[in-house]
């Protein structure tokens, strides 16, 4: 197995240009866990770790651009009063030390279902930047995920960053695994409110092929009592939540049935909602 590793982007572009069917790798936390049980035998693992763009973030035309290798840690740390959601999902990722190391770029980029920070970039909106040497487009990242572990991403791709606004208003994600900490979800949901626009964003995660939102739910906006900050009907919730929950296509696997996974999605729906509805109710945005 070859091991590249260029130092500017340019060159990573070119390399990947020339070996498409080598595979990125930063952070790591995917990759070795593949390589380590030989579910993977690349030839040739693309080292992005000595570009020094990929571990930055920044605005970009009113919106936060999260370079694709900035970790988890940072996220929480620089990033977390202005992205609270994505924050939230952050800390829920492993332990302190693949939060150190891992992204949300190989988050992405895995393609997997059960990823954490899929949810709230659905829920906020959010596009993924793909680069190659025939030059950069900008995905929705609804539309980024094509099936478990596949994503519109061309051979010759990279992911350089993920862009998305400023949380204009409160934003939850919630999680049950098989244990409390360290854990694969078993399924995910994010909610995000904005205000301005009286809408609703979700996103669902571990619970359908792949990351997927509920619009039957996030239309439920239309009867939230935006007006006076009002106190959010437990009908509403619960309705809410039934919609997250019907929005799924769950399966049987060795972390839950698709029964449970059913009904952990209407209660995580209900008290995503309900905890940011709070949150709007006692001021924030």
């Amino acid at each position: 197995m070859d091991f590249l590793s260029p130092v500017t982007w340019a060159d990573a572009l070119a390399v990947k240009a020339e070996h498409p069917a080598a595979v990125p790798i930063a952070g790591g936390t995917d990759v070795m866990v593949e390589l380590n049980f030989d579910r993977r035998r690349p030839p040739a693992l693309l080292d992005l770790t000595r570009i020094g763009e990929l571990a930055e973030h920044g605005a970009d035309n009113g919106l936060i651009r999260i370079g694709a290798g900035v970790p988890y840690t940072r996220i929480i740390t620089e990033l977390g009063d202005r992205l609270p959601g994505l924050a939230q999902a952050s800390r829920t990722v492993g332990s302190p030390q693949i939060r150190n190391r891992g992204t949300v770029g190989g988050n992405l980029g895995s393609a997997s279902p059960a990823g954490d920070a899929h949810p709230p970039l659905l829920a906020a909106g959010a596009a993924v930047e793909l680069a190659s040497v025939r030059g950069t487009r900008r995905v929705p990242v609804g539309e980024f995920f094509t099936g478990p572990k596949r994503s519109v991403l061309a051979p010759d791709e990279l992911i350089a960053a993920v862009l998305l606004e400023p949380a204009p208003g409160p934003q939850q994600f919630a999680k049950v695994g098989t244990r409390n900490a360290m854990v694969i979800a078993v399924c995910s949901v994010s909610v995000a409110l904005d205000p301005r626009t009286r809408t609703v964003g979700t996103g669902i995660g571990s619970a359908a092929p792949t990351p997927v939102r509920a619009p039957k739910a996030e239309a439920l906006a239309a009867e939230l009592p935006w007006d006076g900050r009002g106190e959010l009907p437990t009908e509403l919730a619960g309705r809410f939540g039934a919609l997250v929950a019907a929005a799924a296509s769950p399966i049987d696997d060795v972390r839950g049935t698709a029964a449970y996974r059913r009904h952990a999605l209407a209660v995580l729906g209900r008290r995503a909602l309900t905890w940011a509805w709070q949150e709007y109710r006692e001021g924030a945005a």
